[in-house]
């Protein structure tokens, strides 16, 4: 039986808790039922030349499977969802239109929302940041409404869910710090009705576990 094994940090601070973009593979595989081990990676890791072979950033995630080697989120989600009737349509055109969708997620929107994200957890005091963000969140906010427009009416991006919502969920995610989701009613909705999914809910609950299992003393 063909083991899948992806790679995940064994802590990371609050503020990332819930956002590493392993969460996104995990949440794939979940949807998809397929089993997969973790493989718990900390800073020393990431500058190891056994790491680099795998992910040649030193970034999370790795994804190993049966001598495939693979990194960047997107892409792992992609490779899953194309053997998976429940992330992505056998339908050529249902296909298409939601592989279309989860680059506009990673393209479109992910870059705007990275960028004030960046600002606000990163450098909330530099001068330069107070000065660019109010640009950023407008950038943010066209995003955001051209997608709330697209969504109106919808469930899904699509006809159904697949694994285009999976990205685009968790992109919006990224911006639990702020109100920008919450305030469009479209939008909330939609994430929190692709958040209530069972797969989803085990995923972040496996995603957490070993950042409390590991936490620092006093943390």
């Amino acid at each position: 039986m063909t083991m899948i094994r992806v790679s995940a940090f064994r802590w990371v601070p609050p503020l990332a808790q819930g956002l590493v973009r392993e969460l996104r593979v995990r949440w794939a595989l979940e949807e998809a039922g397929l089993a997969y081990e973790e493989r718990l990676i900390g800073p020393e890791d990431q500058t190891s030349e056994h790491y680099r072979r795998l992910q040649p950033f030193g970034q999370v995630p790795s994804y190993e499977e049966d001598g495939l080697v693979m990194f960047e989120s997107g892409a792992i989600v992609m490779h899953i969802a194309e053997r998976s009737e429940a992330l992505m349509p056998s339908e050529p055109v249902a296909r298409a239109r939601s592989k279309t969708w989860m680059f506009a997620a990673l393209n479109s929107v992910e870059p705007s929302i990275q960028n004030l994200a960046e600002i606000d957890l990163f450098h909330p005091q530099e001068e330069w940041a107070k000065q660019r963000r109010p640009m950023a969140v407008e950038d943010v906010k066209t995003r955001l409404t051209s997608l709330s427009d697209w969504l109106e009416g919808k469930d899904y991006l699509e006809e159904r869910f697949t694994a285009a919502d999976l990205l685009m969920t968790t992109v919006l995610r990224i911006l639990r710090h702020t109100e920008l989701v919450a305030r469009m009613p479209v939008l909330e909705a939609y994430r929190l009705r692709c958040e209530a999914r069972p797969a989803f809910r085990k995923a972040l609950a496996d995603h957490l576990a070993p950042f409390a299992r590991n936490a620092p003393p006093g943390d």
